[in-house]
């Protein structure tokens, strides 16, 4: 590759949640959400795409916007917003987005000649008598849409939310909500084939018990299995269920990711995650031998500017995974490098002395007001701005994974706030500390350089703050 590959694997200022990764060609190709920095809703921004050559997932580049949300007839003046996409290359070669605005309980299609040119709009999926999906009184409520066209040619539609109440769209029309769906799409890739059919129910018989359907809905194959990938109710979880069949017959599988290292191990502690909890939402990415899960993050101590971020997949057998830990390369051709200056963005543990909590709610900054979280200077898109870990009080903690250490002699750490203590450990529990950095009251970014025991091998990296005031960290060198 031409460079490492951190999470979040795009740029700082880019908040691209829900990203599905697809391969076309010789590119991937990630579709999302696009939320914007320190706004008070989800997927504020219009879409935009990022692609990468299959052999090098360092090397993302900006395709630019593909679709805004006043494109949709529906949406003239912009005010419903554009929730997780799918996108599918169809039978006839052209490329199909499908996208559900907001909570309005219908799933749009745009269509496009190329994987990032500009998609326009296409249509509604909708009834063979033209009545659009959603807007049948008894509708199953639309959303999350997910795409697969079959080696048969088929072509099948999933999509579902879990919510206590039934949905109440446009017209007062109350639908019903009782979990994940599947539809059978004519060649159109728009019309209805085939009834939906609740084949993930969120409770009660087929309910995958402790990790029932709630939203994301993915799909893929591997080999002969269709993998389907979701959001679980505990909302941190990517899961994913299988069979020999695209419309029925899935048995549970596992869980594949959580922000916080959740069931990994067998802790089922939130407090004891490893990070931040809130929703996520991704895609299952195979590229030769290698498999990926994608995946977001919360920052800013909400859930409404999201970050990308990935990892690599341990592959048992067809249609077999284990649990992916967070780390802070997931796209990494291994572990990074133990030599030369990473920012403090990329930790993949981020907590305070009381653990973790969840990025939900209008009142989690008064909840969580000692806990540190990510954020950035500037405004939305900032490319000139800085992101960085801040409000780190004592006994928060920053872990990064792994690095494949080369003997540094030194780490040089940036830091701005309070007079404390960093200590600098190999573990979590700081059983194996290598290295203490007095840091003073300083209101810009200050470095400071803390002498560290010989280190050789991979090993994570853990800071942690000890001290009466608040710090923000920025980087760290190692040298």
């Amino acid at each position: 590759m031409k460079n490492q590959c951190f999470n979040p694997y795009l740029p700082s200022y880019e908040y691209i949640p829900d990203g599905e990764p697809h391969v076309f060609g010789n590119r991937v190709y990630v579709y999302g959400s696009h939320d914007r920095f320190n706004a008070p809703i989800f997927c504020v921004n219009d879409y935009v795409c990022y692609s990468a050559p299959i052999d090098d997932l360092s090397d993302w580049k900006y395709e630019g916007v593909i679709y805004r949300k006043n494109n949709d007839p529906k949406n003239k003046l912009g005010i419903r917003l554009l929730f997780a996409p799918d996108v599918c290359k169809g039978a006839d070669g052209k490329y199909y987005l499908y996208y559900a605005f907001d909570f309005m309980g219908i799933i749009g299609v745009a269509v496009c000649d190329e994987p990032a040119g500009e998609y326009r709009f296409y249509g509604y999926v909708h009834y063979k008598d033209g009545t659009i999906w959603g807007r049948k009184k008894g509708d199953q409520f639309p959303f999350d849409p997910a795409v697969l066209l079959d080696d048969d040619g088929k072509v099948f539609l999933y999509s579902g939310f879990y919510i206590s109440t039934p949905a109440i769209v446009t017209g007062g029309k109350k639908l019903k909500n009782e979990g994940g769906t599947v539809i059978e799409l004519e060649s159109d890739m728009i019309t209805i084939k085939t009834e939906p059919r609740v084949i993930f129910p969120k409770e009660g018989k087929g309910a995958f018990k402790n990790h029932e359907f709630f939203e994301a809905s993915s799909i893929r194959k591997d080999g002969n299995t269709y993998v389907f990938v979701y959001s679980s109710r505990h909302n941190h979880e990517l899961c994913y269920a299988t069979s020999k069949y695209p419309d029925r017959d899935f048995e549970f599988g596992g869980t594949l990711v959580s922000q916080g290292d959740l069931f990994l191990d067998g802790n089922e502690d939130e407090k004891k995650g490893k990070n931040y909890l809130g929703n996520t939402h991704g895609g299952m990415l195979n590229i030769g031998d290698d498999w990926y899960i994608f995946y977001h993050r919360q920052t800013n101590q909400h859930s409404y500017s999201r970050q990308a971020c990935a990892e690599r997949l341990d592959r048992v057998s067809e249609g077999v995974y284990k649990q992916s830990e967070v780390t802070s390369c997931g796209l990494n051709q291994g572990p990074l490098r133990g030599l030369g200056r990473y920012e403090a963005r990329i930790a993949c543990n981020l907590w305070s002395k009381d653990g973790v909590g969840r990025y939900d709610g209008k009142s989690v900054r008064q909840k969580l007001k000692t806990h540190p979280y990510f954020t950035q200077t500037g405004v939305d898109r900032n490319e000139d701005g800085d992101q960085y870990i801040k409000n780190m009080h004592d006994g928060g903690v920053a872990g990064f994974k792994y690095f494949d250490f080369r003997e540094p002699t030194s780490i040089k750490i940036e830091v701005r706030g309070n007079e404390g203590t960093i200590e600098i450990a190999l573990d979590e529990n700081f059983n194996r500390i290598i290295g203490s950095v007095d840091i003073q009251n300083k209101e810009i970014y200050t470095e400071y350089v803390a002498r560290i025991e010989s280190v050789s091998g991979v090993y994570p990296l853990y800071f942690r703050y000890r001290g009466t005031g608040i710090i923000d960290f920025l980087a760290f060198t190692l040298e």
